[in-house]
């Protein structure tokens, strides 16, 4: 199994935060989730269970959308929280449970 701890939208390259937005935010947040997955040798489509923290509920579509084109038709178990705030004042933060082929 590869546990992804909560991944914010910080940018790899700089360790700055990336963008302003859910919809940015989140899709950083993702392909942190991503590239860790892949450096364990597994892929999104392993993920099993998700959570995601955002710290507005009202953002919920925005990030929704950018979350099932990332997992484009799989469909993990998911929960949802609302938080008062997030590390670096993120708006959204994912972490991920997967479990790769023979794992």
């Amino acid at each position: 199994m590869v546990f992804v701890s909560g991944q914010v939208p910080i940018d790899p390259a700089t360790g700055e935060l990336d963008g302003v937005d859910v919809a940015t935010q989140a899709r950083r947040s993702l392909a942190n989730v991503r590239a860790i997955l892949e450096a364990a040798g597994a892929s999104m489509t392993d993920v099993v269970k998700t959570t995601v923290f955002l710290t507005d509920m009202a953002d919920f579509a925005a990030m929704n959308a950018v979350y099932a084109e990332a997992f484009a038709g799989h469909a993990p178990a998911r929960a949802t929280v609302a938080v008062a705030g997030l590390p670096m004042g993120a708006i959204v933060e994912i972490e991920a449970i997967a479990v790769p082929p023979g794992g």
